[in-house]
């Protein structure tokens, strides 16, 4: 009968470490080797007396067979790369190119880091892909890595990059692409899974190490060490992982939980710390960053921060602070300081290019400047679309939800109509749609029944053209975000009209149906709006005519949405209800005329 093999023993954490630093180096003293594995004589002694018992060191304190087979077992074989996300924090130069491809004393990020895997024998390479993916298509040919497209990068975060993976981890490394590691963080051998963190304290990290080497959560108001995000997982320990992933992004509202959620039970991670000297591991997440430990970066070259420093006068070490907005549906916005100044400067989005004339943004500056709809800008480029304004300290915009907010919107855009300011420019609702829809290409609506929507959308123009209108400037984006409230110098409120891309020639009404439909409102709340903006005063033809415009703006944006998705930005619950009011108020506008059925618009 064949005799069966017999488990390997297991070891302490403490003894792994040791059993390591003799197969990197062969012993000469205890003395030395505490030092190497950072533990005190006495535990030393008892490490190596313990692996000797159990037959892992012979008399010269060598490995045995049963030690190199328990060290082959451990044997690193692969790396994922998360390499998927945007990078928003990287303005101004996150729209250029991906953060893993930033290049630091002479190299790109993510090529550093696999050169330092291939250094320890790995060189089966997974990288997870999202923002401007066919950037990484070089990796292929160059370094023979595999790459794994996320199309959900938009979206959530690098959890769903790693579920997407699960099937590449086998004695795995998961490592960050946003790091630059002075000293190489992969070793040809591991003996246990565990976590990276910095010996450095840090009040933004959300764990510490404790005695244990135990890794666990701590208050939001503690200091802790800093995650560096490298991580090494065995295979069971990554199968454990594996469930607990699929679990986390199969949760409703935790699409933006990092991958690290899926190692805690409870308060504490799964798997030890291991922990090292913070100055070898610099993570870049702003161009700060990258400026402090790369000041002569090729990537540093940025038209933004150039602009800056020519129109404030300033260097452009000087411009600092930087820190990334919220994104808009447009465009890009930074926070910026320069000697003690706020301001904000926007950069134009994807595709922006084709959907907004920069000359026609420049004329409604001047036809609304000195008027108090809004402050005039610092600087506007009719050729880039870069803009920078002073930044409104406790400014805020205006909640779609409160009556007060919303009245105060309505009065400012009777205001501003009331003007009658005219400009060079027109806004034609229906040749938009038709524009948008010819830049999709080849490329057909997501929407099946597209083509009759719009027939029926179309026909709506005939009941506009015969309402009486009389046309002006018009904000064309008049959408509570739009509206800023901001405290002046007497503590009192003052309300703005910001961001005058779309502005043109139309009827002011349109004005009103833009702020419906950005808002989600549903009907009733979209006819109270109505009512407030015309102090109650509303006839049943300008009602109707402002339904119009609601089917009517509802599948322009619907169609900007579907062009904007064709340039990898996905706008989720926005674009369906924008070709909804093209389908309902369609339906709404064609009831209030006493024409069409409820049969025919829910065709």
């Amino acid at each position: 009968m064949k005799k069966s093999k017999q488990p390997i023993p297991n070891i302490t954490r403490q003894e792994a470490d040791v059993l390591l630093e003799l197969l990197r180096q062969p012993y000469r003293n205890q003395r030395l080797l505490a030092e190497q594995v950072g533990l005190s004589l006495g535990a030393v002694n008892r490490c190596l007396q313990r692996l000797t018992e159990i037959g892992f060191l012979n008399g010269e304190l060598g490995l045995t067979r049963q030690a190199m087979e328990l060290v082959e077992s451990c044997r690193p074989g692969s790396a994922v790369i998360l390499a998927a996300g945007a990078g928003m924090r990287m303005v101004p130069i996150n729209h250029s190119f991906p953060k893993a491809l930033l290049e630091v004393r002479g190299e790109r990020l993510i090529e550093r880091l696999i050169r330092q895997l291939h250094e320890v024998g790995i060189t089966e390479i997974t990288v997870v892909v999202g923002y401007m993916k066919d950037s990484f298509e070089y990796l292929i040919d160059t370094f023979g890595a595999d790459l794994l497209v996320n199309p959900c990068y938009a979206s959530r975060n690098n959890s769903y990059s790693l579920r997407l993976a699960l099937d590449r981890l086998h004695n795995s490394y998961i490592v960050p692409s946003d790091l630059y590691c002075e000293e190489n963080p992969f070793r040809p051998n591991e003996l246990y899974s565990w976590y990276m963190v910095s010996e450095e304290s840090d009040v933004s990290a959300s764990v510490r190490v404790n005695r244990k080497r135990e890794l666990v959560r701590v208050p939001q108001a503690d200091a802790g060490n800093r995650m560096i995000g490298i991580s090494y997982l065995l295979d069971p320990d990554a199968a454990i992982l594996g469930e607990k992933l699929l679990k986390l992004c199969g949760e409703r509202n935790r699409e933006e939980a990092f991958w690290e959620e899926a190692l805690f039970e409870r308060d504490r991670m799964t798997i030890p710390a291991r922990v090292v000297r913070g100055a070898e591991f610099m993570e870049i997440n702003t161009y700060e960053q990258l400026r402090e430990l790369d000041a002569n970066s090729k990537n540093l070259r940025s038209d933004a921060i150039r602009t800056i420093s020519d129109v404030l006068r300033c260097g452009q070490s000087e411009v600092e602070e930087i820190r990334t907005l919220k994104k808009g549906m447009t465009n890009r916005s930074f926070l910026f300081s320069v000697r003690g100044e706020y301001y904000i400067m926007r950069i134009p989005g994807e595709g922006t290019d084709q959907m907004i004339n920069r000359e026609q943004e420049a004329a409604s500056f001047q036809a609304i400047r000195g008027k108090g709809i809004c402050d005039d800008p610092i600087y506007l480029s009719p050729k880039n679309g870069f803009k920078i304004t002073r930044y409104l300290d406790g400014a805020r915009t205006c909640d779609p939800g409160d009556n007060g907010d919303v009245s105060r919107c309505m009065a400012l855009l009777r205001q501003f109509h009331d003007l009658r300011l005219q400009s060079p420019y027109t806004f034609d609702l229906f040749s938009m749609i038709d524009y948008y829809e010819s830049l999709r290409k080849e490329i057909p609506s997501v929407y099946r029944d597209y083509y009759a929507t719009k027939e029926k959308v179309f026909s709506l123009r005939s009941i506009i053209d015969a309402s009486p209108k009389e046309c002006c400037l018009t904000h064309i984006d008049a959408v509570p975000d739009n509206f800023l409230f901001c405290k002046g110098p007497d503590g009192q409120e003052t309300l703005q009209l910001i961001d005058w891309e779309y502005a043109g020639m139309q009827d002011p009404h349109v004005d009103i149906a833009m702020f419906c439909i950005y808002s989600l409102y549903s009907k009733s709340r979209c006819d109270e709006v109505i009512d407030i903006y015309f102090e109650g005063r509303c006839s049943r033809e300008q009602r109707r005519k402002i339904y119009c415009y609601i089917a009517v703006c509802g599948l322009l944006w619907s169609n900007w949405c579907e062009l904007k998705r064709t340039l990898g930005v996905e706008f989720g619950e926005y674009s369906l209800r924008q070709y909804r009011y093209a389908k309902d108020f369609y339906r709404y506008s064609k009831e209030l005329t006493g024409s069409g059925s409820e049969e025919e618009g829910r065709a």
